[in-house]
């Protein structure tokens, strides 16, 4: 059974920075495309980034093109997500994901895809002065 687990977050001042971690075990990472995703309160599920076996593809969601920077280490077995210039709007808990399916129903998901999300993942960002 595969095991995700993010590090990294915090409170942060607008303007500011933060480098998230996913450390992965229990399965072969090199091999999977691997997303963040996030979800604030009140609010439903955001992709953010996505990034392809090799790191040789990445994208990203509009509101953070240019801020944040998707990039995997495959030896060590993590993902990571670095955000700079973070904006309020950039608040929620954010998810590290290896598996999404397509759907549309549920709390975790969103833009046609379902993001496998394990109880006790994610970790707190908050941005605000």
């Amino acid at each position: 059974q595969h095991h995700l687990a993010e590090s990294g977050g915090g409170l942060v001042q607008p303007g500011g920075s933060l480098t998230l971690s996913c450390a992965a075990s229990g399965f072969g990472f090199a091999s999977y495309w691997m997303y963040w995703v996030r979800k604030a309160p009140g609010t439903g599920l955001e992709w953010v980034s996505t990034i392809s076996r090799g790191g040789t593809t990445v994208d990203y969601r509009d509101s953070v093109k240019g801020r944040f920077s998707i990039s995997r280490d495959d030896a060590k077995s993590t993902l990571y997500l670095q955000m700079n210039n973070l904006k309020p709007e950039d608040t929620a808990v954010y998810y590290c994901v290896r598996d999404r399916i397509f759907g549309d129903e549920g709390d975790y998901c969103t833009g046609g895809y379902c993001y496998q999300i394990k109880s006790g993942q994610g970790t707190q960002v908050t941005v605000s002065s």
